[in-house]
């Protein structure tokens, strides 16, 4: 059963003013209703007037997403009742919208996909309850205005999705384009929502609501498809319906009877003229987005396809990767930052503008100049991460291996007091059976009295190093 998916992605536009009012967008460490004006309330005897700059970055996005833009688009009253919904309607764009027929590229399952766009609208965003009470207390709900008429683009897709993991990566891939436009800041609660239309072929589709991170949506469509697949086992129908996802459960409830476009009984907003803006699109100098980027860093830094694609993935983690390849081997660079750094910042959920890139840049010399092993590297960066976590800030990577004793011992030739040597002697010494099994043949024997050094030396020795002193050592040659 072939898995069919398309998703409505609402996105906050990074604007300083709401859509169609002079008030602030930064809200989110203010008191509920303090971000209010009698046209974001909807007053009797007010009139909105449109954020320019809320239609430039929504023009940004049509651009970059390689859509067309008619000569006019409208915009509408979307009629439902619920609590946070001051006005009782929302303004939106329905039948003439901003933009139609892009598309992104990404990687799919079987490779290179093209995952089509049907349109691009501007429209306002709704208040947000806030849930109270719990096993103490009754139940109940506040509404908080503060977010009602942020601008707002929703990009609806085809459903050419075929798997909750092509999912989240077209997400993915939406995420950077937009953070690199400049339209967009991720950082902010609540600044991407996504609605998931998903069905098993041939079966009726459900709408899956308001999933608030990638990963999320990725959860709630693998566990949807799960629940269709087994309804249809057991004989049953798939009923067209909204669920909402629980994703502290993981898991997707039942909330409505899906509503049908009539239901929102839309009719054009007679406070707004129509938006004629198709010539400006040829005004718009777009930024290098995520594919040129990763073109570039792979022609300019030699960067391997799959190190490049992560790299550019995130706006922050690119700008960052560029200034530690400005002072270090490029190809080095990229493999700690991507393979490294990345996993130890995903493991304290820490983001990458917490550290310092000269700081790394610096860590990556120290192995590039084999100062100090690869493992060895690994620990230190492990110590100054932690400190950046608790304090702010982090001791320099040579000042911690020199205080840790972590700089690579060498050979240091045949000297007596060459710390390498002495170490591969007592090692030698103290397991008199191994080196008999090595004399006897048993290479494997030399492989333990390698670990029996590593340990000594504290993995301050290159391995290839410690099989050359123990081979001399153990054929007599001193």
């Amino acid at each position: 059963m072939n898995v069919i998916v398309g998703l409505e992605i609402h996105c906050q536009l990074d604007t300083k003013t709401k859509l169609f009012c002079g008030c602030s967008t930064d809200y989110r460490d203010d008191e509920p209703n303090t971000h209010v004006c009698p046209v974001c309330l909807g007053l009797p005897g007010s009139l909105p007037v449109i954020n320019r700059k809320a239609v430039e970055y929504a023009l940004r996005v049509a651009k970059a997403l390689h859509c067309t833009v008619p000569e006019e688009s409208v915009f509408a009253r979307k009629n439902y009742f619920y609590p946070d919904l001051d006005k009782g309607f929302q303004i939106t764009q329905y039948d003439r919208p901003l933009a139609v027929s892009g598309y992104l590229d990404i990687e799919g399952d079987e490779g290179e996909k093209r995952v089509r766009i049907t349109r691009v609208h501007m429209e306002e965003d709704p208040g947000r309850l806030v849930h109270k009470g719990g096993m103490d207390r009754p139940r109940y709900s506040l509404v908080d205005y503060n977010r009602a008429g942020i601008p707002l683009i929703e990009i609806v897709t085809e459903p050419d999705l075929r798997s909750p993991k092509e999912a989240r990566r077209f997400l993915n891939k939406l995420r950077a384009t937009l953070e690199y436009l400049g339209v967009f800041d991720s950082e902010k609660e609540g600044s991407l929502r996504v609605d998931a239309n998903v069905s098993l072929e041939g079966s009726e589709r459900v709408e899956i609501k308001n999933i608030t991170s990638y990963k999320g949506v990725e959860k709630a469509l693998t566990f949807e498809v799960t629940r269709q697949k087994n309804a249809l086992r057991r004989g049953q129908k798939i009923v067209r319906e909204t669920r909402h996802f629980v994703e502290a459960r993981g898991v997707t409830t039942s909330a409505r009877s899906k509503e049908m476009e009539q239901d929102y009984r839309y009719f054009p907003e007679p406070d707004l003229p129509p938006v004629r803006v198709a010539g400006w699109v040829d005004g718009i100098v777009l930024p290098e987005l995520p594919d040129a980027r990763r073109q570039r860093f792979m022609a300019q830094y030699g960067c391997s396809l799959i190190h490049a694609r992560t790299l550019t993935g995130d706006l922050r983690l690119a700008d960052f990767y560029e200034k530690v390849a400005a002072g270090t081997d490029p190809v080095l660079a990229a493999t700690w930052v991507a393979d490294t750094l990345l996993g130890e910042l995903n493991y304290r959920d820490m983001p990458v503008a917490a550290v310092p890139s000269d700081t790394f840049a610096e860590l990556v010399a120290l192995v590039q100049e084999k100062s100090v092993t690869d493992r060895n590297a690994v620990e230190v960066l492990r110590i100054l991460l932690d400190q950046i976590k608790e304090k702010g800030s982090c001791e320099g990577p040579r000042a911690c291996v020199e205080r840790l004793g972590l700089r690579i011992i060498g050979t240091g030739a045949r000297e007596g007091d060459d710390p390498l040597a002495s170490a591969a002697r007592e090692a030698i010494a103290e397991n008199p059976r191994a080196v008999e099994d090595y004399r006897a043949g048993r290479k494997e024997a030399l492989n333990f009295l390698v670990g029996q050094v590593m340990k000594k030396t504290r993995g301050c020795a290159k391995p290839s190093d410690v099989n050359a002193v123990l081979i001399r050592l153990l054929s007599g040659e001193e």
